[in-house]
């Protein structure tokens, strides 16, 4: 049985988030004096999963082949899903680690897999509006925090995430896991290092939230499932099949805005990393007003915006132009290369940065330049060079999607070193703000101003009250 099954419905309606965060923050040393392995001790950390969906399950299976990690832990409120991750971790760990003899624990709430003092670091793959309270807790347990894309519900989460990883100085990582592909660093470096002129528009393209979705039938909470724990600082809402369980796009964990601010986000963390990549080295912050037309879900369950076309620009004039990938490839004169995302003819997802000497695309499957031979350009000792994460092969039996290998390892090897990853926590914001700032400007219908100094909205009273949402009691950021 699950400890965190011994937990009563009483106690946990009444315990708070920060509850987790009251022990003082272990380092990695009580995981090396498990004596796991033939990795030095204090090198070897050990991991905890909270979020066994298909994405956390599969971007931990990354860890497996490494004795510098290792993990000890699972955590999801449905339990058939903790339990086959623990299946699958502990059947990948016996192929792959001679000698090894399982023993990996599962946890229905993840407060009581922070309250264990031999986990160095948790990965959070949760649905979005868990994403930043189960970090923040973490993060006060002394938990170095690997979290998925996107960061926040709202603004009021990313600010908060923030003020915690300044706090608490443990090693966060974003889960946009471009960064960490040979093949994007060099295109930001492309662009960094002038081969594309000067940059005078950016593009980001990515999907539109599905639309739709229905709250009924309202169904019985599936066996097994903590409905209450999953719902958490989201309002109590009745359980339905297109709610939350679902298959696919049309999950509505990414598509109700309870749960997610949608594709404007989620899918958008990844060009929105790139381009703040760049800008982090190119003495930008984010852009400061928001504004432009977009269409919102408002028949059915889903809620999020679904079609946008904005104008996101800087302090020095410079714009972002934002839209969804199926207003993008209607405009004519701009780039439309083929990204190779299967079955879609169009560009799917990217940051395209045009500059006065040429372009380069970067998606999540590929990069793309005008004129080509950019891509065959050698980036010299004397230039910008980026951050470059460790690119160590896997087993062909563990298959991960790109970057998910490395970037897992830069954190793990940030963790044992004391270096900054690839992917820090201010950056995360940055780029999570962006998306937050432009959702507002189209459900206000109005131009956002962003203030980068005191980190507020002004001049729109209705997109500043929108930077926060109410949390259900008892759960509050800690």
């Amino acid at each position: 049985m699950d400890k965190a099954e011994s937990i009563t419905r009483r106690r946990f309606a009444g315990a708070a988030l920060g509850a987790a965060g009251c022990l003082a923050g272990p380092l990695i040393i009580p995981a090396a004096a498990l004596g796991r392995g033939g990795t030095a001790p204090g090198q070897r950390v050990t991991v905890g999963l909270i979020g066994c969906g298909g994405r956390g399950v599969h971007e931990c299976s990354s860890y497996i082949p490494f004795d510098n990690c290792e993990i000890v832990a699972v955590c999801d409120p449905l339990e058939d899903r903790r339990t086959r991750a623990k299946q699958v971790f502990e059947k990948l760990y016996s192929e792959h680690r001679p000698g090894y003899k399982g023993g990996i624990q599962t946890y229905n709430d993840f407060r009581e897999l922070l309250n264990r003092k031999d986990i160095d670091a948790v990965s959070v793959a949760t649905a979005d509006h868990w994403h930043v309270p189960i970090t923040v807790a973490a993060l006060k347990a002394g938990k170095h925090c690997h979290t998925e894309k996107p960061l926040g519900l709202t603004i009021e989460h990313d600010l908060a995430a923030w003020k915690a990883a300044r706090k608490y100085r443990r090693v966060f990582q974003y889960g946009a896991e471009r960064r960490s592909t040979p093949e994007a660093r060099h295109a930001i470096e492309l662009v960094l290092n002038g081969r594309i002129g000067k940059v005078r528009e950016i593009h980001v393209v990515v999907p539109g939230s599905e639309t739709g979705g229905s709250a009924t039938p309202v169904l019985p909470v599936p066996k097994g499932f903590d409905y209450d724990l999953w719902l958490g600082p989201a309002p109590e809402a009745p359980f339905s099949k297109d709610r939350c369980l679902g298959e696919g796009q049309r999950n509505g964990i990414f598509h109700i805005r309870d749960y997610s601010i949608g594709f404007i986000a989620g899918w958008a963390a990844h060009p929105l990393d790139q381009v703040q990549w760049w800008a982090d080295h190119s003495g930008l912050g984010i852009p400061v007003t928001y504004e432009g037309t977009g269409k919102v879900g408002r028949e059915g369950l889903f809620n999020c915006s679904y079609q946008w076309d904005l104008r996101c620009t800087y302090s020095n004039n410079l714009v972002i132009h934002f839209s969804d990938n199926e207003t993008y490839k209607n405009k004519a004169g701009l780039p439309h290369p083929d990204l190779s995302r299967p079955g879609v003819p169009f560009v799917h997802n990217a940051a395209i940065f045009i500059g006065t000497e040429g372009w380069v695309a970067v998606a999540y499957e590929k990069v793309a330049a005008h004129p080509a031979s950019l891509l065959t350009s050698e980036i010299g000792p004397g230039e910008i060079h980026l951050h470059a994460s460790p690119q160590s092969p896997l087993p062909h039996a563990i298959r991960t999607s790109p970057g998910v290998r490395p970037h897992h390892q830069d954190w793990i090897a940030s963790i044992i070193s004391g270096k900054d990853p690839v992917s820090p926590m201010e950056t995360a914001v940055k780029s999570d703000l962006i998306s937050q700032l432009s959702d507002l400007a189209i459900r206000t219908g109005s131009m956002v101003r962003w203030d980068p100094v005191k980190q507020t909205i002004t001049g729109n009273e209705e997109a500043r009250r929108m930077m926060s949402q109410p949390m259900r009691k008892p759960w509050k950021l800690a």
